[in-house]
């Protein structure tokens, strides 16, 4: 089986190949249900971002992992008891999606840390089981967002439905883009785009993204 250090090889090979105008996008890692001793082997090849869901497990390993420069990201569904929490312990969060959450996150930040920065979560199938807003949505509720202190607006995230064929992946991604581009047109300090995992990476790199999300290619299959 490939270590993580030739995995990581082999995802930053593919970014690099589809990247346009050589901008490669960020490798983001997704952590969660990995262990301690993963994670470092992976920050040894480089990688400093690393992506959590499960917020007790996530603060766990955050703390055991003190010693390192990690920059840590929420990327799960967040509840309104969570809040403090995530606030407390990450760097950004990708999936704020109500008004509400983005103010409990403002609130509990604390003063001593540098503002929290924010994604909003973007719904572009509309599908039930996912969070995130509709499109129709995402200029009223940034327009709050960018008032709100101890938060920082940078960008959108989305986890478009799968989909096999590449063309498809490249439409819906691309569609996706546009509305970043629309978000960024009105806020300049906008910058991240937070598109494509595994199984589309290509398709959203090529689409525009400047951050992919990546677990089983980096880490395997989760036991």
């Amino acid at each position: 089986m490939p270590r993580i250090s030739e995995k990581i090889e082999s995802v930053q090979t593919r970014l690099a190949e589809v990247a346009q105008h050589n901008q490669v996008p960020l490798l983001l890692a997704v952590s969660k249900t990995r262990t301690e001793k993963e994670v470092r082997e992976a920050t040894a090849c480089g990688l400093l971002n690393f992506g959590e869901n499960y917020l007790q497990d996530a603060i766990a390993k955050i703390e055991a992992l003190d010693d390192l420069n990690i920059i840590w990201h929420f990327i799960g569904s967040i509840q309104s008891n969570k809040t403090s929490d995530i606030a407390k312990h990450f760097n950004w969060v990708h999936t704020v999606d109500r008004l509400k959450i983005a103010r409990r996150l403002s609130e509990q930040r604390p003063e001593s840390m540098s503002d929290l920065n924010i994604l909003i979560q973007l719904n572009i199938d509309d599908e039930d089981s996912k969070g995130g807003i509709a499109p129709a949505e995402l200029m009223g509720l940034a327009a709050k967002l960018v008032a709100l202190p101890k938060v920082k607006l940078r960008g959108l995230m989305a986890i478009p439905a799968p989909r096999t064929k590449f063309e498809e992946q490249l439409a819906v991604c691309e569609k996706i883009h546009n509305y970043y581009l629309q978000l960024q047109q009105q806020y300049p300090e906008v910058d991240t785009l937070s598109m494509g995992m595994s199984a589309d990476l290509e398709a959203a790199t090529k689409a525009g993204s400047n951050l992919v999300r990546i677990g089983t290619d980096i880490f395997g299959p989760r036991q």
